[in-house]
């Protein structure tokens, strides 16, 4: 199979599950064909200016949510945080600071079209800006959940993890090293200082540990000549 074949098969594939996420978060309720939704999301995940914030972090993100699910059914509307992780990055560019504001006032647009209830739409608009901070409130299952499955790819394996910053370093190339070294280290800083990683059962046990050891590791290297 080759590339065009490849990346033709999992944009299939991500388009068949955003149409079944929709429908079912709709539960049988009148709405459009939900397709071009998905299409229009897939050509923002796909746009040239992404290294990390891909297709490919999209499906991760999705599989990851599965994953809890699977092990301990951790959210409360599952449907609706698979919705967030559709919307999550769904606007980014690495020279603003707004995306996550502006991804959900997309959900908040495209979603009421497409047929969610009020109640629906305020609750996926909430967990994207939620990504901002990656700090869900105690018993607040739905961010718990997106936000365990966004931050995954820190307790990643160390091939994964180096691939992982390095796509992001590609992202911001238009930052000066030392500017990106400060940034970046301040981000660093702050998901150390989280209490917690992982919210979930099933993240804190999985993947707190490896997650810290590859943030320390990285802070590490970048302050290791400051």
């Amino acid at each position: 199979m080759t590339a065009t074949e490849d990346s033709a098969t999992e944009t299939s594939d991500l388009l068949r599950r955003w149409n079944a996420t929709l429908l079912a978060a709709r539960a049988g309720r009148e709405g459009p064909d939900p397709a071009p939704y998905g299409r229009n999301l897939l050509a923002r995940w796909a746009e040239p200016q992404r290294r990390y914030h891909t297709t490919a972090h999209l499906r991760a993100v999705l599989d990851r949510i599965d994953e809890l699910a699977d092990q301990g059914g951790e959210g409360g509307e599952l449907e609706l945080v698979r919705l967030a992780a559709w919307f999550h990055d769904a606007v980014y560019r690495p020279d603003r600071s707004e995306n996550e504001e502006r991804s959900a006032a997309l959900a908040e647009r495209a979603l009421a079209e497409a047929g969610l209830t009020a109640h629906e739409v305020t609750e996926v608009a909430r967990l994207v800006r939620l990504t901002v901070t990656h700090d869900p409130a105690p018993g607040d299952l739905n961010g718990e959940t997106l936000c365990d499955a966004d931050l995954a790819i820190l307790a990643t394996g160390p091939d994964t993890y180096q691939g992982y910053t390095a796509a992001v370093r590609e992202e911001y190339a238009f930052v000066p090293d030392p500017a990106f070294r400060e940034g970046r280290a301040a981000v660093l800083r702050h998901l150390l200082d989280l209490p917690r990683l992982y919210r979930t059962p099933y993240g804190a046990a999985a993947w707190e540990e490896s997650a810290r050891e590859n943030l320390e590791r990285e802070l590490a290297e970048l302050t290791a000549d400051v």
